[in-house]
């Protein structure tokens, strides 16, 4: 089993990729991590928007996605739902 560090970095080297895909710097917001017994549900931004706090530079389809503690698999979530839709479908297996 994964430690919330190891699954930190896990999903800082998910976002990192997204960077560079994107070419806009990235950040995990910390204060929206979500902790459950499987794993951890992360949310990013763009640095920008996150700092400022404006919606100027918000992003678009940046999803958040879970690290599962057993594998340190990334599980995509969407963004047409809340992540309570997405961590229920998860839980109920109809989310992989």
């Amino acid at each position: 089993m994964l430690t919330d560090k190891e699954i930190l970095k896990i999903a800082e080297n998910y976002v990192l990729e997204i960077e560079k895909e994107v070419e806009i710097p990235l950040i995990i917001i910390p204060e929206n991590i979500i902790k459950k017994l499987y794993g951890n549900v992360y949310s990013y931004t763009s640095k920008e928007a996150y700092l400022t706090k404006s919606g100027k530079h918000d992003l678009l389809g940046n999803a958040p996605f879970l690290v599962e503690k057993e594998s340190g698999k990334i599980i995509e979530f969407g963004t047409y739902a809340p992540e309570e839709y997405f961590l229920e479908e998860y839980e109920a297996g109809r989310w992989n």
